[in-house]
């Protein structure tokens, strides 16, 4: 990958298919002023993660390469997803409509290009945590090319791009795969997650090699690179950016630094805007500070290099995935022996893996008291990212698809950021017949049910278009103002910025005269974003008659 070797040591040393189109153009028309007022704010980001194979095929030319015939376990092939497939979405508003600001796509580096059978049976890399290349882009998935173009379409929409990072091992070992060098990586034991260090030093699983992150020990290229980037008429190239980053950073030649450089070429050269880490407990803490700092200068090389194409003054973001970690566990994951605060000079926000469960036992005032009062406490200054459906969790809070709007409003109205797992706006099937494991949450993406999944399709667009025109949901300060009917006001204030809604679950359909003078002045126009019903604040109240059962009150400006 290119890029100026002057710029890196200057861094180093300055630091969708059819949908309800009438009702999406109204919502637009009417909000479209008010995102460009509005900041962006990754503490109440609205994120959408789907895995790039299986989202959609833009270019069927490239859906078979490096020899990826063999017949696979059900849906444990490549399904045709790709970059192109991403940017056609983009371009169509899919993700605008759902209010999405952020998408964070699965890795997208070259994979292994053999099969393995971890035990529920014939795999490719289809979900690109199995690398083979960090500094190539798959060919199922597409082209540099492709990236840049996707990343160009989502910030010319207002939204943010995040790729998967994997650090801590490189793919599985099979006949077209050699392992890597013994000084780059272990292949025994198998870790037993019983303590600290059977978590950390050793395979996730049985023929998964290990990235030695600990080791400060300088290691040459491993030799089947070598040979590949010689084949592919760039090995000079990439030994020469690997000097210059060695050069600048002053890191020795060990594992990680290799990877991390290889992993910073994205911000320098496409521009993204974060990444989501991938098997964070599993490496040692201080590599993710470390990488912070890496991917902290390569946004500020990026950010000079291409000042035309700075959308704000936003940091490089930073979500790390600690498996099992919850959002009452504060600053710290226990490990049973020793307790690591991930958060510290490393990352922005974790992945919330307890939000499916609060979401389960508690009402909506029990989770929603609790999320705000711990993120502006012991959480104050980081996030969590929340979700209830996910590719590697098989317990999503609701499998059978049978509480599709309740997802939606769950997620979408809760403190901290969410995370829109694909096809949750179209309560696409998890239980797919003939899958083990996993694979059952990784179906295509079911474009051609969008047209009998309308009104949750609007639901959920509705909810995240609020969700991003006002950061005070995911960020703002949380009141109850009445039990019942249930209604709670969101403020967030941040400079001379200022956003304050009121928000009402599972009111009843009819009319309601309810006391919003806590939250818009006298004489205010109010707007239910809910219904698109327009209401005058008088006595420090409004009326409004609604035929449904969720209000979205925000102030007209």
């Amino acid at each position: 990958m290119k890029k100026s070797i002057l710029l890196i040591a200057l861094s180093i040393l300055v630091f969708g298919c059819k949908t309800d189109k009438k009702a999406n153009q109204d919502i637009s028309e009417n909000t479209k002023k008010e995102d460009v007022k509005t900041p962006f704010v990754w503490d109440a980001a609205n994120v959408y993660f789907l895995l790039t194979d299986r989202f959609n095929n833009g270019d069927k030319a490239n859906d078979v390469n490096y020899g990826r015939t063999k017949e696979t376990a059900v849906l444990r092939g490549f399904e045709g997803g790709d970059l192109q497939g991403v940017t056609q979405k983009i371009e169509d508003g899919y993700f605008t409509n759902l209010g999405i600001n952020a998408i964070w796509m699965s890795p997208i580096v070259e994979q292994i290009h053999g099969a393995t059978d971890e035990g529920t049976g014939n795999t490719y890399g289809f979900h690109g945590y199995w690398t083979k290349d960090w500094t190539n882009i798959d060919a199922n998935l597409g082209t540099k090319e492709d990236l840049q173009n996707l990343v160009d379409a989502a910030h010319k929409k207002g939204i943010r791009v995040l790729l998967d990072a994997v650090i801590n091992h490189t793919g599985p070992v099979t006949e077209q795969d050699p392992v890597w060098p013994s000084d780059w990586v272990r292949t025994d034991p198998q870790c037993q997650y019983n303590n600290y260090e059977n978590t950390v030093t050793c395979t996730l699983v049985k023929n998964l090699p290990d990235i030695k992150t600990e080791s400060n020990e300088a290691v040459e290229l491993p030799p089947q690179l070598v040979e590949k980037w010689k084949a592919e008429g760039r090995y000079d190239e990439e030994v020469t950016e690997l000097d210059a980053f060695f050069k600048a950073t002053g890191h020795p030649r060990a594992p990680r630094f290799y990877i991390m450089k290889w992993l910073s070429d994205y911000i320098t050269d496409f521009g993204i805007d974060g990444y989501r880490v991938d098997t964070v407990k599993h490496t040692e803490a201080f590599v993710w500070q470390e990488f912070k700092d890496v991917c902290d200068n390569a946004f500020a090389e990026f950010k000079q290099q291409n000042p035309n194409k700075v959308l704000d003054n936003n940091a490089f973001y930073l979500v790390g995935e600690v498996y099992n970690y919850g959002i009452s566990a504060g600053t710290a994951f226990d490990f049973g022996d020793k307790k690591v605060n991930y958060f510290d000079a490393a990352f922005n926000s974790l992945i919330n893996f307890e939000f499916k469960w609060n979401a389960a036992q508690q009402t909506y005032e029990e989770q929603f008291k609790k999320y705000d009062s711990l993120l502006h406490t012991s959480l104050k200054g980081y996030g969590v990212l929340n979700y209830l459906t996910s590719h590697d969790d098989g317990q999503p809070f609701d499998k059978n698809r049978e509480k599709t709007y309740e997802t939606a409003t769950r997620l979408l109205l809760s403190p901290g950021a969410s995370q829109v797992y694909y096809g949750d706006e179209s309560a696409r099937d998890l239980t797919i017949e003939g899958t083990v494991g996993d694979a059952t949450l990784r179906s295509f993406m079911n474009w051609n049910e969008i047209a009998q999944q309308q009104d949750l399709l609007i639901h959920w667009q509705k909810l995240g278009q609020f969700r991003r025109n006002h950061p005070s949901v995911g960020a703002g300060k949380h009141t109850m103002l009445s039990n019942t009917p249930y209604l709670f006001s969101r403020r967030y204030t941040k400079g001379d910025f200022k956003d304050d809604v009121i928000i009402g679950i599972d009111i009843p359909k009819g009319k309601h005269t309810i006391d919003v003078s806590s939250v818009f002045k006298e004489g205010a126009q109010i707007k239910d974003f809910y219904s698109g019903e327009i209401l005058e604040v008088t006595h420090g109240k409004i009326t409004i008659d609604t035929e449904f059962n969720i209000l979205l009150l925000e102030n007209i400006k």
